[in-house]
């Protein structure tokens, strides 16, 4: 049989820029190592497999893979296929919705405003809001790991540690752009400063606060080889994760803070991930992602 699928890119508004996404729609039949062989042939950062829900109010039931594992929860195909769904719903015709859509962490409610045809933002309430799962290594095994100094390690009150909103990140404050730019999987140092706790999600999301346009607030980078994913465009899930680092180091006054986090642009695929905050008592009550997708290509799949 041959399968629909399209190809998306997300938190960018612009094609051939943001990070690529592949949607198979009707994954119903697949089994997991098949979805796993699909994703390898796609060899992107993720790929998504939508089925119907197992509670029909919801949109759909999302599965998604890296080249390398299934993942319970992502963040550029979650608003890339919210993306998808609200452009075939709507008939590409500007507008917004909303729907949720089913993932293995849980059900994930999603807002589409449509912009016109084959492109729409989409913003995601999180499922489980952060959390921050323990400590790293000493900055200089971090540091070895990246190809740093340990001078580079740190800024402000930022300090290394892990954070999970589903999937864990080990998140790395660097003093600066450049130490940004310059950072990068150092292969078994890598491994020894990286692969720390029980998931075997090895990865490094490296951040500083001097962003490339000054409207923004972070500026970063994401790391992943261990599950075929060199470097990532834009990591959703980080940004989700993320919002723990913000509230932990930045500790923002209660009310709703909004900001951008820049990725990709070391790639030659510039990202924007809008991450947005409510905040009661000192405490993080609810957070979304949100970003922009546009439609690059739709094709069948022969399996």
């Amino acid at each position: 049989m041959t399968r629909h699928f399209y190809t998306l890119d997300v938190f960018t508004g612009q094609m051939l820029s943001g990070n690529p996404l592949a949607v198979v729609l009707d994954a119903s039949g697949l089994d997991d190592q098949r979805m796993q062989a699909i994703a390898r042939e796609f060899n992107l950062s993720e790929t998504v497999f939508v089925a119907a829900p197992a509670n029909p109010a919801n949109r759909a039931s999302l599965r998604i893979f890296t080249p390398g594992r299934e993942v319970p929860f992502a963040g550029h195909p979650t608003v890339g296929t919210a993306v998808l769904l609200g452009l075939l719903d709507r008939g590409n015709q500007p507008g917004r919705l909303e729907f949720a859509v089913e993932e293995p962490i849980g059900t994930v409610p999603c807002t589409i405003q449509v912009l016109g045809p084959e492109h729409a933002h989409a913003t995601f309430t999180l499922p489980r809001l952060p959390e921050r799962l323990g400590a790293l290594p000493d900055n200089a095994t971090l540091a070895r790991g990246l190809g740093l100094d340990e001078a580079d390690i740190g800024f402000g009150d930022h300090q290394p540690a892990i954070y999970s909103a589903g999937n864990p990140f080990r998140c790395v404050p660097l003093r600066s752009r450049d130490a940004v730019t310059r950072a990068r999987p150092m292969g078994d140092a890598f491994a020894r400063a990286f692969d720390v706790g029980t998931d075997g999600f090895t990865n490094a999301f490296v951040y500083c606060a001097e962003p490339i346009d000054p409207a923004h607030a972070f500026h970063a980078r994401m790391f992943a080889p261990g599950v075929g994913v060199p470097e990532d465009p834009a990591t959703g899930s980080a940004a989700a994760s993320f919002a723990g680092v913000f509230m932990d180091f930045e500790k923002p006054a209660d009310g709703q803070h909004t900001f951008v986090i820049e990725q990709g642009d070391a790639m030659g695929r510039p990202s924007r991930i809008t991450v947005s905050l409510d905040v009661a008592g000192g405490q993080l009550l609810q957070a979304r992602i949100g970003g922009e997708a546009v439609i690059v290509s739709e094709g069948h799949l022969r399996v």
